[in-house]
């Protein structure tokens, strides 16, 4: 049997590295999709969790009504929103980090909701009301700071396409001479 050369021991290496990569590949979209499963059963599952609650509560508070179902609703959106983010991952294979930080928003939206509510019932207990005040003024920062975080990404998103758009058109356009 004939010495390979050189070449064809790099060709046959590269060969196995598009392979493993294809493989690898597949089976990273197998697991995004996996997850998008899950989080569009989870999503229906919330959904008829909150039909449900709002027909259990037709009785109570007016309050309790529309907390449990901001609540839940925001919850709803967190699923979808994640779910895009999966879905951003299929399309581009890579992360992008903005849909997550408008999860985070969410939640932080959510919690602060949640927890207003919960502080006008602990108004006479002073240091618990005064941990509930805290804790809304942390979350309100961590979802000030998301959000720049958001609009930050965004904007240089949009500046790197203006500039690739910018780039195009000068290419495009004919050469004086």
């Amino acid at each position: 049997m004939p010495k390979k050369t050189e070449t064809e021991s790099q060709e046959d290496e590269g060969d196995r590295q598009r392979f493993a990569d294809r493989v690898l590949l597949f089976l990273e979209d197998a697991v995004y999709w996996a997850i998008a499963v899950v989080l569009v059963i989870g999503s229906a599952a919330l959904l008829v969790a909150q039909f449900n609650t709002m027909l259990h509560l037709r009785d109570a508070a007016a309050k309790t009504v529309m907390l449990e179902v901001l609540d839940g609703l925001l919850l709803i959106f967190i699923f979808v929103e994640l779910l895009y983010a999966v879905r951003s991952c299929l399309r581009s294979h890579e992360i992008v980090a903005e849909p997550f930080l408008i999860v985070g928003i969410l939640a932080g939206i959510k919690e602060i909701v949640v927890l207003s509510v919960e502080a006008a019932t602990l108004l006479e207990k002073g240091p618990q009301f005064a941990r509930a005040v805290v804790e809304i003024g942390v979350l309100g920062g961590v979802v000030l700071v998301l959000a720049l975080a958001a609009f930050v990404l965004r904007e240089r998103r949009r500046d790197t396409q203006d500039a690739g758009e910018n780039a195009s058109d000068e290419e495009d356009a004919p050469q004086a001479s």
